[in-house]
């Protein structure tokens, strides 16, 4: 049986994230190959984490900077293993290369960091995009760990084509894999346009785009459509609300911070409008898929809608300032032909673009393909190979150095004790 392990930055939270979802859809795919699945993650418990043991999944708590991975890991010998973001590979790459030498590494970016972290620091100096502003520290350490790995998961066709253009990773090297989803949901019965009310926005409040999103609905687009629309309430969910979040809660204003939703679907469903204010970010944006899902029309700007569409009309409009964006989102809350045709063209998209079974089957071939000709794949992948040798010889003398200096402190801390004891 094929033995995959998953080395998480994070335990899945699938209703808490986009990420938590898109991890939970892998472990599903793995799963219908018959595919024995270990989970494995230093991160601590969290409340939302998904219980994977319902699923057959076995959990494992791993430390970083500590040998006893490589016990844990020789002693799995899983056939293929999938790092959950770069900062994994980074700490556990080298590792699984010296223990399990012929598995298949496998890169799940979620999203490009450095392109997300880029443009945060353009937005923070009110300023465009430049090329300059990718080639950071970064992007350094990411562009390298895909390079390491044997095949990099991108959820975005748009950061496939930059790392191809801009950084020259083969295509060989990367497979587009966006949302997986049961496409039956746009079956389900909907609330009709009159039957619906009220604009929503929804997003895990500890993912910095997201919050700048709600910040900025509140400061300078809000008060446009409160204008306009007297009696529309402002919505927003999202897991992990801060106070300072949860301070922003005006009910006088429309404007109403409802935190945690234990069902993001019904309330999504039951909005007339969600809005989408992203000023910057990188991946897809699971909260449109969601939104398009239960046929609610959205507005949200040209970085919320980039790489999800397939090349189909959007499923609601897009605007980039807070002016159009207002006018937008009032447009589309009064207008039920236009309201119509965007939940039309949200509904092609969803069919189209992420329906999970010809996904799935595609990440599979490709899987299986790379496992019967892995040696051949990574003799043309020099880049890597070179990458692997300098940068796993580097982390690993570091981590042991960390190793060993926590087993002396350890060790001082033992003997005081001891040496208390006595006295």
């Amino acid at each position: 049986m094929t033995q995959v392990l998953i080395i998480g930055y994070v335990w899945p939270e699938p209703r808490s994230s986009a990420a938590g979802s898109h991890m939970m859809e892998l472990i599903h795919c793995f799963q219908t190959q018959d595919w024995q699945i270990t989970f494995a993650s230093p991160a601590a418990l969290s409340t939302h984490m998904e219980d994977l043991s319902q699923l057959n999944v076995k959990s494992v708590g791993i430390e970083l900077n500590c040998d006893s991975f490589d016990r844990f890991i020789a002693n799995l010998q899983p056939d293929i293993v999938l790092f959950d973001r770069f900062m994994m590979e980074e700490q556990f790459g080298w590792r699984v290369e010296k223990q399990c030498p012929e598995a298949l590494r496998i890169l799940d970016t979620e999203d490009l960091h450095f392109l997300r972290n880029a443009r945060h620091q353009a937005l923070k100096q009110q300023r465009p995009l430049v090329p300059e502003d990718l080639f950071g520290e970064m992007a350094q350490r990411e562009v390298a760990s895909i390079y390491r790995s044997d095949l990099t998961l991108m959820i975005s066709d748009y950061e496939m084509q930059l790392l191809n253009n801009q950084f020259g990773v083969s295509q060989d090297l990367l497979h587009h894999l966006p949302f997986m989803l049961d496409i039956q949901i746009l079956d389900q019965p909907r609330p009709t346009f009159e039957e619906r009310s009220h604009f929503v926005s929804i997003g895990n409040f500890r993912h910095a785009p997201n919050w700048d999103a709600v910040l900025w609905l509140k400061q300078q687009i809000w008060p446009k459509i409160r204008k306009k629309l007297p009696h529309a309430e402002m919505h927003v969910y999202g897991a992990y609300p801060p106070p300072k979040a949860t301070a922003l809660d005006n009910p006088k204003e429309g404007f109403m911070v409802k935190g945690w939703a234990e069902d993001a679907n019904e309330v999504v469903r039951n909005a007339r409008v969600l809005l989408a204010p992203v000023r910057f970010g990188a991946g897809i944006k699971g909260k449109l898929v969601e939104a398009m899902c239960n046929g609610t029309p959205n507005i949200t700007t040209p970085i919320g809608a980039e790489a999800m569409s397939g090349g189909y009309p959007w499923g609601g409009l897009i605007e980039d300032n807070a002016h159009d964006f207002a006018q937008a989102a009032v447009e589309l809350y009064e207008k039920k032909d236009l309201w119509h045709s965007c939940q039309r063209m949200g509904d092609k998209i969803i069919s189209q673009v992420y329906d999970r079974h010809p996904l799935a089957e595609q990440l599979i071939q490709h899987i299986q393909l790379l496992r019967e000709t892995i040696n051949s794949h990574r003799m043309q992948n020099f880049t890597g190979a070179m990458l692997r040798h300098h940068h796993h010889r580097s982390t690993q003398f570091m981590s042991q150095w960390i190793e060993t200096k926590t087993r002396l402190a350890d060790l001082q801390k033992t003997s005081a004790t001891a040496s208390d004891e006595t006295e």
